[in-house]
């Protein structure tokens, strides 16, 4: 039985995840969450329609009508549930290959699900395998306009002009974005190419998109434009590309943003929220701003309950999720591209002059495959981390981890350089392997 991992419930699309099980999740979200009604949206994979028509089903099982955005965006769901009493459903497995596919669930308001509410649901879900199949009659409604507010409320955000003068090109990652990211962005006043905007249900995130930005790195290259956004398959992350070819993460991303809030008066609390997978260089950054810095576990989950526990505006995960919590409730990449193109035209000139708000410390990591979860990772592994710690010399850093969504271990080294870096992470990550049983895979 799948169970909720870092962000949602994800496996093999109809195999792992089938319909049955999806059927089965959504009524179990109803009941916990007491909601009236349910919005969903889906992904461009093929098997989304199918997943789609599963919690039409258990919407109607449990007596409850349903609000079908289509295809649709993650954070275009989680904007729906903002503004509404229901629970969100978007169907999609993020940045997975179209053969993956997965469920998000939205609390009423738009938010992530509480600790508490998840396990809740994860319980009653798997409950429900010995229950006798149920027949509901349910009502189906066409929520296809909502898309269309989400669209007029990330282009108000900026305003139709904010963007006048840039040349950009944006990778949709033939994914829930294709459509709404180039309108936006126009309709802010860039000039905008479009590439990875032509979905055909298996080429989602397929060389393309935030996970593999080289052919937008090539295309602002070629095109001497001014930046390049690279969106993953359902639109909540991103990724920003240089007029150089340089690559802007979710740190420097968030450092950009801070630095330009702090600029305005508008940086709540004076701090921001990152995972404990942001770069040293980073930290170092916000420190010269006189900002401090919550640190969270990996996941858009802890970067959200921060937020909300301090009273934050700003958060992000260096993978590129980015929390703007004073325009909207979750990571949403296109929002974050708007607002970081602005500040660029407002503040900083060009892309490189933001990124060079943080100077980024050489970081290697590493997966280690394993043939099943890992639940301490650090097991077995005490003399080798010693060893790697001593390397390090107190000038670095060391964090191991089980991922929340597949079987491998994450192994991430920051070093003053490189070469330092690659060996202490590659004596961690075998030692890692040898303890637990798997393969180390090649860094990104």
């Amino acid at each position: 039985m799948l169970s909720f991992g870092t962000d949602g419930v994800r496996g093999v699309a109809l195999e792992e995840l089938t319909p049955h099980l999806v059927r089965d999740l959504v009524r179990a979200t109803v009941r916990v969450l007491g909601v009236p009604a349910v919005v969903a949206g889906r992904d461009t994979r093929e098997s989304g329609p199918a997943l789609e028509r599963a919690v039409v089903e258990g919407c109607a099982i449990e007596g409850v009508p349903v609000h079908l955005l289509g295809v649709a965006p993650t954070p275009a769901v989680a904007f729906a549930c903002e503004r509404s009493d229901m629970a969100g459903i978007a169907i999609t497995a993020s940045h997975n290959p179209w053969t993956d596919n997965g469920i998000k669930v939205f609390a009423p308001g738009g938010t992530k699900l509480s600790d508490d509410d998840q396990v809740e649901i994860e319980r009653v879900w798997h409950s429900l395998s010995s229950e006798p199949t149920a027949v509901g009659i349910g009502t189906v409604h066409d929520a296809s306009a909502v898309l269309g507010e989400y669209v007029e409320h990330r282009m108000s955000v900026a305003g139709p002009d904010a963007l006048a003068g840039l040349r950009i090109a944006v990778d949709c990652a033939h994914g829930a974005m294709h459509e709404v990211a180039p309108r936006v962005l126009r309709a802010c006043g860039a000039e905008v190419t479009v590439l990875a905007a032509s979905p055909d249900g298996r080429n989602i995130n397929r060389g393309c998109g935030a996970t593999d930005p080289a052919a937008l790195i090539a295309a602002v290259r070629a095109g001497g434009l001014d930046a390049g956004i690279a969106l993953d398959g359902d639109g909540d992350r991103l990724v920003v590309v240089a007029a150089d070819g340089s690559l802007l993460d979710g740190d420097a991303v968030v450092a950009a943003a801070a630095a330009d809030l702090v600029a305005r008066g508008l940086l709540r609390n004076r701090a921001v929220a990152v995972t404990v997978m942001s770069n040293l260089g980073f930290h170092r950054a916000m420190a010269e701003l006189d900002v401090d810095v919550v640190v969270t576990p990996v996941g858009d989950r802890g970067i959200l309950t921060a937020l909300a526990e301090y009273d934050l505006v700003l958060g992000g995960e260096q993978s590129g999720h980015i929390v703007h919590a004073a325009h909207a409730t979750t990571g949403d990449g296109l929002l974050a591209a708007v607002l970081f193109l602005e500040s660029v035209v407002r503040n900083y000139g060009t892309v490189v002059t933001a990124a060079s708000v943080m100077e980024r410390w050489p970081q290697v990591l590493l997966n280690v495959r394993t043939s099943g979860r890992v639940d301490d990772p650090l097991a077995g592994i005490g003399e080798s981390l010693v060893a790697a710690e001593n390397a390090l010399a107190g000038d670095g850093r060391i964090l191991v981890r089980s991922s929340g969504t597949e079987p491998v271990v994450r192994v991430m080294v920051e070093a003053p350089t490189i070469d330092l870096a690659d060996s202490v992470a590659r004596t961690v990550a075998a030692a890692v392997a040898s303890a637990h049983g798997g393969t180390v895979e090649t860094s990104h």
